[in-house]
């Protein structure tokens, strides 16, 4: 049953959970509502409760304007509220990014895991500087979609293509207006910040797919390197695309939160 919240700007938040035990908070990148997270709430439901919901802007929850990143953390800070003031917490994507600023910025956490935050770190090529201007001055929801894919996601263009062709499109053009969002996350430059990572004091767990490209490896390393005590895992034979192989992520959440 979907239930909501007001965050601290009186957004209306949506989220649900499931199961029974310690109270987990699942957070999508872009792209990603609620229902993109179900597989692995329903995995974890016989040992947590699984809290999952829609970020601002997205399915049922509200957009309030002006927006900036600290609304997305006070957002993550009241869904942990509600599910007893304390949680773990899973972060895919910029779900990820999202989760360890709420985290450096002091958001109780029993612990953190994330998989694949997206940064580039050292000679990874970088998104344009504007791209977050770009995306903002998009004429249309395809637009907005397709220059993210290629520019943020380094999706080939021709692969793009053929998404606009595919029936997950309509999917991802109802997502595009809140990219904006996920690409303030990585304001300037899509480095990590390790200087405010230094400041988690929640154990955490960085994750990476052994398949996926290798500015992700990249990426999860400079992570693992910046917050303190950070335990660093790689997933044999899995991609960025993981969220629907719960099979795959479950032995090592559950390790990690047990």
């Amino acid at each position: 049953m979907t239930e909501t919240l007001r965050s601290a700007d009186g957004t209306v938040i949506a989220y649900e959970h499931t199961g029974s035990g310690p109270a987990v908070v699942l957070v999508g990148g872009a792209f990603n509502d609620r229902s993109t997270t179900t597989a692995l709430a329903d995995a974890l439901a016989p040992a947590f409760t699984a809290y999952r919901y829609d970020r601002r802007g997205r399915g049922d929850s509200g957009d309030t304007g002006p927006f900036s990143p600290e609304r997305e953390i006070e957002d993550l800070a009241a869904v942990i509220a509600a599910a007893g003031g304390r949680a773990h917490v899973f972060g895919h994507s910029s779900g990820a990014v999202l989760s360890l600023e709420a985290a450096a910025r002091g958001v109780p956490m029993t612990s953190l895991a994330v998989y694949e935050p997206p940064f580039r770190a050292g000679d990874a090529p970088r998104p344009g500087a504007d791209l977050l201007a770009r995306l903002e001055k998009a004429g249309d929801p395809d637009e907005a979609a397709a220059l993210f894919l290629t520019e943020a996601a380094d999706v080939p263009a021709a692969v793009v293509e053929q998404m606009r062709q595919s029936p997950v499109w309509p999917y991802l053009r109802a997502q595009a207006h809140t990219l904006r969002h996920d690409v303030a996350l990585f304001e300037p430059d899509f480095a990590v910040p390790a200087e405010r990572y230094r400041g988690v004091g929640a154990p955490v767990l960085v994750m990476d797919g052994g398949e996926s490209p290798g500015w992700f490896h990249g990426a999860a390393d400079a992570v693992a390197a910046a917050v303190p005590g950070a335990r660093r895992v790689t997933l044999a034979g899995q991609d960025h695309d993981v969220l629907g192989r719960p099979e795959v992520l479950l032995p090592e959440l559950t390790a990690f939160w047990s």
